[in-house]
Formats: C-alpha cells, structure tokens, sequence
C-alpha cells in the first residue's frame, strides 16, 4: 500500500532563518513558521488556535531562504515531514519532527526584484537533495 508524507502550510516566520553549513560543505537553513487557525464553537464562541513549525530547507533554497526570509514574512511551504532523534550528554532520548522544505514562495504583497524572481527560480527541489547517512537521514549538523 501507498503512502503520502506531504506538507503544505502557509504562515508567518517566527524568527529569522539561521543558515549554517555541514561537515561536508552543503548549506542548509532552520526557521519557524506559525500557522493560525479560527473556528466558531457550537455556542458562537471564536475561537482560535497557533501551531508552530520548525522549517529545513538545503542547498541552493537554503541560500535563498537565509537571503530573502525574515522574521514576520508571509511565506507558502511545500515539504514534508522528518523526525530526527538525539541522545543528550545525560543520557536522555530526544525527538524533534520538522518540516524538510522542497518549495517555498514568498507571499508578501513587495514585489521581487528580477534577480529575487532568477534565484527563486533556479533553486528547484533537484538542487536542494540533501546528502544521505547509511540510515536514509540527513546530515544536519
């Protein structure tokens, strides 16, 4: 049987994106987005609700990313879904779930320039595969 692992949000940065390089020289940028969501109750009450995302994006979109994304910007993300694992020094198993970004658009009503339009353009999902350890995860950091 088939499965799907697809990520679709639209929101704001929370903070703005950190880049940093691996060992191995390859680029890559962390950001948070919040999304919103808002619904009535059976009693007419609004009521509303912010979850909080943690973004990855690599290579040549982790360039852009880093340049062009800043906190509070209107951002649409494409990806999906990575938990990674960690031990702590204390011996504690840690897990954190993140969303490996594959496109990103700008949402925000400031037009991009032609070389901001250039760049997005040629930091396509083929350019951004990140390089894999034995076990199928990323090497992060």
């Amino acid at each position: 049987m088939r499965s799907v692992n697809k990520v679709i949000i639209i929101g704001n940065l929370t903070r703005d994106p950190e880049m940093r390089e691996t060992p191995t020289g390859q680029k890559v940028t962390t950001f948070g987005v919040a999304t919103n969501r808002q619904w009535v109750t059976s009693k007419s009450e609004q009521k509303s609700s912010a979850e909080f995302h943690e973004c990855v994006a690599w290579s040549k979109l982790a360039e852009v990313c880093a340049k062009y994304l800043k906190k509070s910007k209107l951002v649409y993300i494409e990806g999906y879904l990575k938990t990674r694992n960690w031990e702590t020094p204390e011996g504690v198993k840690k897990f954190k779930t993140e969303i490996i970004v594959q496109d990103m658009i700008m949402l925000d009503k400031k037009q991009s320039s032609p070389e901001e339009e250039k760049e997005m353009l040629e930091a396509q999902p083929e350019d951004q595969l990140p390089v894999m350890d034995d076990e199928g995860g990323e090497n992060i950091f």
